[in-house]
């Protein structure tokens, strides 16, 4: 049987696109057929060895382009951007089941899927792209979405904490608007892919509810509590923008956390 950290640790630690791809699939394949090992028998690497492709450029986020929306370039620029969270998402799901050793077999299983359901929406973004003459890695990309993974190696409390409930969740917040916009351009294509990608983050900031849950569970600690106190010490800057409160309950958000996040916004 093929193991799991080891097809982790080859899309992790290698640069090409469409091998870690083919990679996150077959993994996903081999965990529905029951193929799959979750024998943990290497220490994971450090995330510093983790290796991107040399494309697309990354720039600080006061350095990105501006782009109207409403121009073919602008919706090329947004749907690049979505492109970018997408395929660092891949990541962010495979360094979450790589790093975090010990944990029940579903707690990788879980994992595996959103790898592979982001790395689905990454190809249906791509596919969008290259209809427009486009790839991904043609424009610059954000440099720090991968910042609160290496910020939370050592504690996966944090990282559940800064990556699904907070990172990921910022999507629920702001994809229903994007939606909208391309709804009233007619552009039904569009609005199809970003509701597939929303429907999807909602249970993929479910599950960093429920492990959040479990893991404090584990710790005896009360995980509104400990939510607050990570986000707290943790987090540089306030959260920006409204909250989508429908979203955020269905994804596992308590109306204690939702009024706290509200009153810490700027």
């Amino acid at each position: 049987m093929e193991n799991i950290f080891t097809i982790a640790a080859d899309c992790l630690h290698q640069q090409d696109i469409d091998s870690k791809l083919t990679n996150t699939e077959k993994a996903w394949l081999l965990q529905s057929r029951g193929e799959l090992s979750y024998a943990s028998e290497h220490e994971p690497l450090s995330i510093a060895v983790t290796q991107f492709p040399d494309r697309p450029k990354l720039l600080d986020p006061h350095a990105m382009p501006r782009r109207k929306f409403t121009t073919p370039a602008g919706i090329c620029a947004f749907f690049h951007a979505i492109a970018h969270i997408e395929f660092i998402a891949i990541y962010l799901a495979w360094d979450m089941l790589y790093r975090f050793r010990g944990m029940p077999e579903k707690f990788y299983q879980d994992w595996l899927s959103v790898a592979y359901e982001e790395s689905v929406h990454f190809g249906l973004i791509r596919e969008r792209l290259r209809k427009m003459d486009c790839d991904y890695g043609d424009l610059p990309a954000h440099q720090g979405l991968w910042d609160i993974a290496t910020e939370t190696t050592d504690d996966l409390l944090a990282r559940l904490a800064l990556v699904p409930r907070y990172l990921e969740a910022r999507g629920l917040d702001v994809t229903p608007a994007m939606i909208e916009k391309f709804s009233k351009l007619g552009d039904q294509q569009s609005v199809a892919v970003l509701t597939r990608i929303l429907n999807d983050e909602v249970g993929h900031v479910r599950l960093g509810s429920d492990w959040f849950d479990y893991v404090c569970q584990q710790r005896n600690l009360e995980s509104e509590q400990a939510y607050r106190q990570l986000l707290t010490s943790r987090l540089k800057g306030k959260p920006r923008g409204a909250l989508n409160k429908e979203l955020r309950k269905q994804a596992g958000f308590s109306d204690a956390e939702l009024v706290w996040l509200e009153t810490l916004r700027e």
